[in-house]
């Protein structure tokens, strides 16, 4: 078997520290977690392992070689591959072609044209693996962000790899496709390919990591055996203190209904739905991928135009033309894809914060500064957000601190219904309970929020009530004794509706 060893890796910024003397071995055929808080230093080591950055100092070593890697095409070509958490494929190409890029070479004919139904035959075989039921032609903006994470695992698994890092692979997907992933990791084991698996959610560690790392501050904390220790030592080991509660739910008292969907339709939705969510509430949707559940909030938010049906907020009928005239009713939604959609990523922390009540700190035209500056500093506070200053551009922040980032410019617009979609996904579990808590308090001061989560366990465990979609259609509703994971997983699979 192989074996990866990465001998005290410094690596900084800036001259601002990141990686202090880092450890990390891992053996083909076992699955190693490497686990820490959004910050603590993950996807830098792994960039540095791969050859998109230099260390500063420490060794590589793969199968005791030392090695020295330029580029990710030098780690690629010594069989290291990574799935980044941050989705990189290009929206205007076709599912096949994103798959070619970087892999052209044994498509090529002697003249140097693209075999294209040796890459068509292929894509189909990778995408049946991923169990991505979409056609090779399909452009990539026709997909979801689910459907995309499968494309990346997709295109890494087309190469000879010996060590495969996946940089939190499951945060888009729901029950069903990371059962079939892990079936993948397994089959990789099998074949003795190591996997460096980076998670949040632990229970998925429990069940397929054989050892893990913890990283703090930049620092190894400790490598541990998955079957000898407990869950309460590795959130302490990562966080440096215990976290109690993992879904801090608090119990309320729902109000009067703030948001009635009476049958609505859009050209996405072609099923009627029909939802409501009180004051002091916790609403969530859970269903598979491609179930419908982003294209509520997007007609909620105003993103898509109402074809049919009636939208009430507090008792008033409404049909908001963009987010902004959303915003202006109270209604504010936390974008799945925060790349894309939620961050403007060469601006800065600050003005990322800053930008949607711009006018509240503007005089004579001018941008009172200081107001600015205290306004994100106390958001960043507030949320712990790991930045150097207010001025640190948010593309430099780890993924975890931009959902944060994202998390707090919404919040700071005091809306009467938030709209959260996979509003964890890719936060680390103390990151995770302080937004809980900020949900717990929008909930005591009477707002309303409706959360779409793949984390069903997270999804279970914040909601006082559940609608489960399937298919473009609310199939049943939990709530109270029914608020369980089987009978969350019975409602999914059943073809026909179901009241609860």
């Amino acid at each position: 078997m192989s074996r990866l060893e990465m001998r005290a890796i410094e690596k900084g910024f800036s001259g601002v520290p990141i990686l202090r003397k880092v450890d990390l071995t891992v053996e083909g055929g076992e699955v190693h977690a490497l686990l820490g808080e959004n910050g603590a230093g993950k996807s830098t080591l792994m960039k540095t392992l791969t050859g998109i950055y230099r260390a500063d100092s420490g060794e590589i070593l793969l199968d005791g070689v030392p090695q020295n890697f330029h580029s990710i095409l030098d780690s690629r070509k010594a069989g290291i591959n990574i799935i980044h958490q941050e989705l990189n494929l290009f929206s205007n190409l076709s599912i096949e072609e994103n798959l070619l890029i970087g892999y052209e070479q044994p498509f090529r004919t002697a003249v140097g044209w693209i075999r294209s139904r040796k890459l068509r035959e292929q894509t189909r075989e990778l995408l049946q693996l991923v169990g991505l039921s979409r056609s090779p032609e399909t452009p990539v903006s026709e997909l979801g962000i689910g459907e995309r994470q499968l494309v990346e695992i997709a295109k890494a698994l087309q190469s000879d790899v010996r060590f495969l890092i996946m940089d939190e692979p499951t945060a888009a997907l729901t029950d069903q496709e990371t059962r079939r992933l892990f079936q993948m990791i397994d089959d990789l084991k099998r074949r003795g390919v190591g996997i460096i698996y980076i998670s949040h959610r632990l229970e998925e560690l429990f069940a397929i990591a054989d050892r893990v790392t913890v990283l703090r501050d930049g620092m190894t904390v400790g490598t541990y055996c998955m079957r000898e220790v407990e869950e309460d030592v590795l959130v302490e080991r990562m966080v440096g203190r215990s976290v109690e509660n993992r879904y801090p739910r608090s119990e309320s008292q729902p109000g009067d209904v703030i948001l009635e969907l009476d049958h609505i339709q859009t050209r996405r939705l072609h099923k009627p739905i029909s939802l409501t969510v009180r004051t002091g509430e916790i609403v969530g949707i859970g269903g598979m991928m491609g179930a419908g559940r982003t294209e509520v909030a997007r007609a909620i938010a105003g993103i898509d135009r109402l074809l049919g049906g009636t939208m009430r907020l507090k008792g008033q009928s409404v049909q908001f033309r963009s987010p902004r005239e959303a915003l202006e009713h109270g209604v504010a939604l936390v974008t799945e894809d925060r790349k894309d959609d939620g961050l403007i990523l060469p601006f800065a922390v600050r003005l990322n914060l800053a930008l949607p009540t711009l006018a509240e700190r503007q005089r004579l035209g001018f941008v009172e500064q200081q107001r600015e500056r205290a306004f994100a500093e106390e958001w960043i506070r507030r949320l712990s957000i790991r930045v150097q200053d207010a001025d640190q551009p948010v593309v430099n922040l780890s993924g975890g601190n931009q959902q944060k980032v994202v998390f707090a410019k919404w919040l700071a617009q005091d809306p009467q219904l938030l709209v959260l979609d996979e509003p964890t996904r890719g936060v680390d579990v103390g990151a995770k309970h302080d937004i809980y808590q900020l949900m717990n308090e929008m909930k005591a001061r009477g707002k309303g929020i409706l959360m779409i989560s793949s984390d069903l366990p997270e999804l279970l465990g914040m909601s006082d009530r559940v609608y489960v979609m399937r298919d473009g259609a609310v199939v049943g509703q939990l709530m109270g004794s029914n608020m369980d994971q089987e009978v969350f997983m019975a409602l999914v699979a059943r073809s026909q509706e179901v009241e609860s």
